[in-house]
């Protein structure tokens, strides 16, 4: 139950940090997406050690688990535009495996360069 309620205030958190930074958006007029503005501020204040991993990390790893449900509506909503796929499918198929290869490419490198940083770590101490 406690890590249930850890989890929960973890996500409340990022959701809060989130809203804070589109609300910074939409009061300074940035050309900038506020969710991209959260991401990109979260990562400077993780790897300055101002935020600590473990104050996040388990309510990060349930949203990454829950990371597909977030696609159902998306693809739900494809059913809308049979004629446009009857006409395009063939071009949007080509743009759709391109981008996912792509990031199936990057995400394995970024991965791989994560663990190899680990291990160092790891045989470092």
């Amino acid at each position: 139950m406690k890590k249930i309620a850890l989890g929960f205030l973890q996500v409340l958190l990022l959701l809060l940090f989130t809203k804070a930074m589109n609300w910074f958006v939409y009061l300074l007029h940035l050309p900038l997406p506020g969710n991209i503005l959260s991401m990109m501020i979260l990562f400077v204040l993780l790897q300055t050690k101002i935020i600590k991993l473990a104050w996040i990390e388990f309510g990060a790893n349930f949203l990454l688990a829950e990371l597909l449900l977030f696609f159902i509506p998306s693809a739900v909503g494809v059913i809308k535009y049979k004629t446009l796929l009857l006409e395009n499918g063939l071009e949007i198929m080509a743009v759709l495996i391109t981008s996912l290869i792509t990031v199936m490419i990057g995400s394995g490198w970024i991965a791989d360069e994560i663990l190899k940083r680990r291990e160092v770590k790891m045989s470092d101490n």
